[in-house]
């Protein structure tokens, strides 16, 4: 089984998996809506809004690993639709680290950053780019959706804008 074939959950309960966007590029990130780091939604949403046509999209895991997440599931939804205008798809809160962590983080986080460094998720917004090709690339929490790294990842995976 590969990380596109891991099941989990959206936000609304059914049943899918990376696999649904195949042929894509996903950039996955985990998200908390009472994080220093929220007002990352704002650039991932533009991400989404400038390369979502051309076969991107962003995937966020809300998580309360760091206890920075709403509880609920109509809060979270609320919160990303009215503070922050999320359209991207968005998945049931899941665990990151840990013995109880979701398959989908436990695979993912075999994956290195750039300083080859794999492991935890150290913190909300943490992002996985995954490419075509089905290379995971990882970027840390502090790395911005929009730094030059990420975004010559995308425009490089994506076919060439009509």
């Amino acid at each position: 089984m590969t990380v596109m074939d891991i099941p989990f959950h959206t936000i609304d309960g059914e049943q899918t998996s990376l696999s649904a966007f195949a042929g894509k590029v996903i950039l996955v990130v985990n998200v908390a809506s009472r994080c220093g780091l929220a007002p990352q939604y704002e650039k991932l949403e533009k991400l989404q809004e400038t390369y979502g046509d051309r076969g991107f999209t962003v995937v966020g895991f809300p998580s309360n690993q760091f206890l920075q997440e709403l509880s609920s599931t109509d809060a979270i939804k609320e919160y990303c639709s009215t503070t922050w205008g999320v359209t991207f798809p968005m998945m049931e809160k899941v665990r990151l680290n840990g013995r109880n962590a979701h398959p989908l983080y436990q695979e993912l986080t075999k994956s290195p950053d750039a300083d080859g460094k794999a492991g935890r998720v150290k913190w909300n917004f943490e992002k996985f780019v995954i490419t075509p090709d089905g290379a995971v690339h990882r970027f840390r929490p502090q790395t911005e959706p929009d730094a030059p790294e990420i975004l010559g990842l995308i425009e490089e995976s994506l076919p060439a804008a009509a």
